[in-house]
């Protein structure tokens, strides 16, 4: 395995290796790893002959320079837990590597990113589709893996490679949970150790409604999630969606769409969580 943090090192090899008509895939992450990143890792290395797998807090995804600040940096573990995973190639490149200048393009996704997380966190999408575009030029992979957790990035990273007419194959993994139902997710390493006893209700408290379905309408069971999960002083909903997993936009009776999501943000003491689960 072989850290690069030059673009121009990591276009050499790949072309090289592309050459030899050997196929590359791709996991962006932010670090911190998990075993839900070593899921996208073991499913990339299962499909691929050559795995890379990039580490790089983005900057211009965060509207929050406080949560950017604190965003959890484990490089030292991320290269061990990768090293035993059996990629190729780690990407970890620097800030001023990937944004020699300011990037200023922006992305129109239409409905996509004016919904749930996009509503929330103004400017985010544009910043994910900022440094994923960069590195799909930089790495151009054949596929690219990518946690179901994150379902509205999902769905805008595959319109972006639309709009792009990028030839990569975007790969969709299921969300990986630790026993407790709890969502992986780098930032549960900030929880606080009380608020981390609460945490696992939102999953409890989705799963639950999901059993709902017929029995309450759309608005009755967002309102029943919400007061669920805002009961425990620790947990506070910032927001629960209802939608269409194809366009991302609310329903307001299970009639509306034949495959319907549940995403919530819960401010969870200080972190901010996301999770989903399908409810039809």
């Amino acid at each position: 395995m072989n850290v690069l943090n030059n673009i121009s090192e990591v276009k050499s090899i790949l072309t090289d290796l592309r050459a030899k008509n050997l196929s590359i895939g791709f996991v962006p992450t932010m670090g911190a790893l998990h075993q839900g990143h070593i899921s996208l890792v073991e499913k990339a290395i299962r499909e691929n002959d050559v795995v890379v797998v990039s580490i790089f807090v983005n900057p211009t995804q965060f509207n929050d320079k406080t949560d950017l600040k604190n965003y959890p940096r484990t490089p030292e573990k991320d290269i061990k837990l990768l090293e035993d995973s059996g990629i190729h190639y780690i990407f970890m490149p620097s800030e001023q590597e990937i944004y020699p200048e300011p990037d200023t393009r922006i992305f129109e996704f239409g409905q996509l990113d004016k919904v749930m997380e996009g509503a929330h966190r103004p400017g985010h999408f544009n910043g994910v589709a900022q440094v994923v575009s960069k590195l799909f030029d930089i790495v151009k992979p054949h596929r690219a893996y990518f946690g179901q957790k994150d379902f509205q990035q999902l769905a805008i990273i595959r319109q972006m490679v639309r709009l792009l007419d990028l030839k990569i194959e975007i790969i969709s993994c299921p969300i990986v949970r630790e026993k407790d139902g709890l969502a992986m997710s780098s930032r549960n390493l900030l929880l606080e150790p009380e608020v981390r006893k609460s945490a696992p209700l939102i999953y409890k408290t989705l799963s639950d409604a999901q059993k709902k379905v017929g029995e309450l309408m759309v608005n009755d069971l967002i309102v029943w999630v919400e007061r669920n999960i805002n009961k425990d002083p620790n947990l506070s909903v910032e927001y629960f969606s209802l939608a269409n997993s194809q366009n991302l936009q609310p329903v307001n009776n299970w009639t509306d769409s034949d495959s319907i999501i549940g995403c919530i943000a819960v401010r969870a003491g200080k972190i901010r969580l996301i999770d989903n689960v399908y409810f039809k």
